[in-house]
């Protein structure tokens, strides 16, 4: 079966990507920013999938080092490295952007642009060499254009990895080498619900809105694993929230109320 590595897979959607390709018989290589968050998922995952299928290893995106070291660790373990997920993210809140530190511009631009930049200068590269692989961005709020009110750093970031992922596809056409997105739509992570903390008010707007277009990681993740397994085409955004599923999301709202927050 294939072997995936997905950078920031501690928690989140990357947590239940690896969980989903585990379960269909893939090798997945988890990353995240300490080794001890690392060490803790691959424990857990351990426990369900057979361990020769896992391996874990710290690795900060922003550090193109590591992000090499990622790579050379997975393909000394495994021989290959057939899909590269460019997942790892952060989110300052939802905070108007002339309120955001240097830090916080900084942290969200290098981890959720230059991370997923790195990422594809290493998966790129190296699946050149091997004569095959695939490599995916983690898209999302932003990526088509949509602006919300102090989202404007993290819809800045996922914008610009639109456009790298479309470049990228284009730079690759007639190489070995596949690029393309994921987007995954409205899910219930500590990303989505971090910008409304100690903001009740705004948090019940919102939470009625996720509960009526949002779902859970374990409900998404499956879907997106088979889907990224089955592509086979260059430039391929994988869509969770297509326009067919928002219109039954509306449709299921008349007839059931859901509390996905319980």
């Amino acid at each position: 079966m294939k072997i995936i590595v997905i950078t920031g897979s501690t928690r989140g959607i990357g947590y239940g990507l690896a969980d989903a390709f585990l379960k269909l018989g893939c090798s997945v290589a988890i990353s995240g920013r300490t080794q001890q968050n690392v060490d803790a998922a691959v424990v857990t995952l351990s426990a369900k999938y057979r361990s020769q299928q896992l391996m874990g290893l710290a690795c900060d995106v922003t550090r193109f080092e590591q992000v090499q070291a990622l790579w050379n660790a997975t393909k000394v373990r495994f021989g290959k490295i057939d899909i590269w997920i460019n997942n790892a993210g952060v989110n300052a809140g939802r905070i108007p952007f002339w309120q955001l530190s240097r830090d916080h511009i900084q942290g969200g631009v290098e981890t959720n642009l230059i991370g997923a930049m790195n990422g594809a200068v290493v998966a790129i590269g190296g699946m050149l060499q091997q004569g095959s692989g695939a490599v995916y961005n983690m898209e999302g709020l932003g990526s088509n254009g949509r602006k919300i009110r102090g989202l404007t750093l993290y819809g800045t970031t996922k914008y610009g990895l639109a456009y790298l992922t479309d470049a990228l596809a284009g730079e690759t056409r007639g190489t070995p080498v596949i690029v393309g997105a994921i987007r995954p739509g409205m899910v219930v992570t500590n990303l989505l619900t971090k910008p409304f903390e100690g903001k009740p008010a705004e948090w019940e707007r919102a939470k009625r809105m996720f509960n009526l277009l949002a779902e859970r990681v374990e409900t998404v993740t499956p879907w997106i694993a088979v889907k990224v397994l089955a592509n086979t085409k260059s430039g391929i955004r994988i869509q969770w929230l297509t326009p067919t599923r928002l219109g039954f999301c509306i449709l299921r709202a008349l007839f059931s109320k859901r509390d996905l927050f319980r």
